[in-house]
């Protein structure tokens, strides 16, 4: 994702060494460490698990309980994001970063106003 494991391990508040086990599956990964890792990486928790079906039934491996597949969030776009988001990460000036951040929101609350049905007075 062009992130190194020394800056990933720096924005989680560890060594480089133990994203090196967690990355090998040396270590266990708990659910707020995974979550936090998808926030930094600017992607779902669900991209982790991609690819992760059983290869008999062709369910997600986890999810024995039922034949639903697991839920994607609407809008979900693992690759997109952590594009945008390395890209982000290095731009160094904070002006210019709040500058875009206001761009994407206005760009998105633009749409947002667009696909709305228009009221009668």
């Amino acid at each position: 994702m062009g992130m190194s494991q020394g800056k990933l391990g720096e924005l989680l508040g560890l060594t480089f060494q133990q994203v090196q086990k967690y990355e090998k599956g040396v270590n266990r990964i708990g659910a707020g460490r995974l979550f936090e890792l998808a926030r930094i990486l600017g992607v779902g928790v669900l991209y982790f698990y991609d690819g992760m079906v059983d290869d008999t039934s062709g369910r997600p491996l986890g999810f024995a309980e039922d034949d639903a597949p697991a839920p994607t969030p609407p809008g979900n776009r693992p690759r997109e994001l952590a594009q945008l988001n390395a890209a982000f990460e290095r731009i160094s000036d904070a002006k210019v970063r709040k500058r875009i951040l206001e761009l994407v929101e206005g760009l998105a609350d633009d749409q947002k106003n667009r696909s709305q049905p228009k009221r009668r007075r």
